[in-house]
């Protein structure tokens, strides 16, 4: 080892391999009680995990954007718009179909709908034995801005889920199905434990 510099200190580890906590440092309360989530006793690696949520959130958001602008297309406009496209494949698509795909509420969807049909991307037929009844399609306008839009979006998409095997691409897929269930659960509770707090206080 050359003069001047110094060996780097190893980590002092517990008896089960966890990174200890150097001394003089405050211990923070674990922010998960579940011991799948903490690795070693600690949170680290949950934190982890739900701050790299946030980071892929932030770059799928700006994808998102950038989809919709090079159609002329708010973000939020292009998703609605594609929901009802490729959803129509199924059936009749109306608010609620998309509100239920998009995990939003229908008169937000309502709202966006709005614009695309002003736009002449969409149209909407009413049901004349039931005028509560509205079914959503995808116009020629409206198909052709998304076949505008499929060969930079088939490269963009491909980038950004690059990293995965078709494995991991199906289990992706069923987990995030899975988080989203308990994600609705976790809402659920949270809003529960508030409003308790707020009726004892």
């Amino acid at each position: 080892m050359s003069l001047g510099r110094t060996a780097k200190k190893r980590p002092e580890r517990a008896a089960n391999g966890a990174r200890m906590r150097p001394a003089g440092k405050p211990a923070m309360p674990l922010t998960a009680s579940r011991p799948e989530l903490l690795p070693g006793g600690r949170d680290r690696q949950f934190r982890h995990l739900v701050h790299a949520l946030f980071g892929f959130a932030a770059h799928h958001e700006r994808i998102r954007t950038g989809h919709g602008r090079v159609i002329g297309l708010a973000g939020i406009e292009y998703t609605v718009l594609i929901s009802i496209a490729h959803l129509a494949q199924d059936g009749d698509v109306n608010v609620k179909t998309v509100a239920d795909h998009l995990y939003l509420s229908g008169a937000f969807i309502t709202s966006v709908t709005r614009k695309l049909l002003q736009r002449g991307l969409i149209h909407k037929k009413i049901d004349m034995e039931d005028r509560r009844r509205v079914t959503l399609t995808v116009s020629n306008k409206g198909r052709a801005a998304l076949e505008r839009l499929a060969p930079v979006q088939r490269q963009v998409n491909d980038a950004e889920f690059g990293c995965l095997s078709q494995r991991e691409f199906e289990l992706l897929t069923d987990i995030v199905d899975r988080l989203i269930e308990s994600g609705a659960r976790a809402v659920v509770l949270q809003n529960y434990l508030l409003a308790e707090a707020e009726r004892r206080s």
